[in-house]
């Protein structure tokens, strides 16, 4: 198996404009984000190492909040996390896969987790 790294943000919470349903339109609802970016690692990394040998991990956040169109509404969440899958495979070309689970708060009755995960390739 090939070396890899693994950056993440988890449970990352941001309102988006989102949903199919009449109750869901009009407003933003509360999403639970995280995001994997798998990326080749440097061959090492000493005390030193310098941030560009990886990727910031405030662009994974701003690829689900800051990056997302304004007014733009989303039917699916699927939507919202191909968006941010592309929005990192266009910040860095070094990013070689993204894994974006999706969570919508709002319609949790009982505390239980419901959304889902997309995971993409470098095409």
């Amino acid at each position: 198996m090939a070396d890899s790294l693994i950056l993440e943000v988890a449970d990352f919470e941001h309102d988006v404009l989102t949903g199919i349903y009449s109750e869901e339109t009009g407003r933003p609802q509360p999403l639970r984000i995280t995001i994997q970016v798998r990326m080749k690692p440097a061959p090492r990394y000493e005390p030193s190492t310098p941030l560009s040998a990886s990727k910031n991990y405030m662009d994974l956040k701003f690829a689900a909040s800051e990056a997302l169109p304004h007014g733009v509404h989303f039917k699916l969440i699927e939507a919202v996390g191909d968006h941010i899958c592309e929005t990192l495979f266009l910040q860095d070309e070094r990013v070689e896969a993204v894994r974006v689970k999706i969570i919508k708060l709002a319609i949790a009755e009982h505390g239980e987790s419901i959304g889902m995960t997309l995971s993409r390739e470098r095409r």
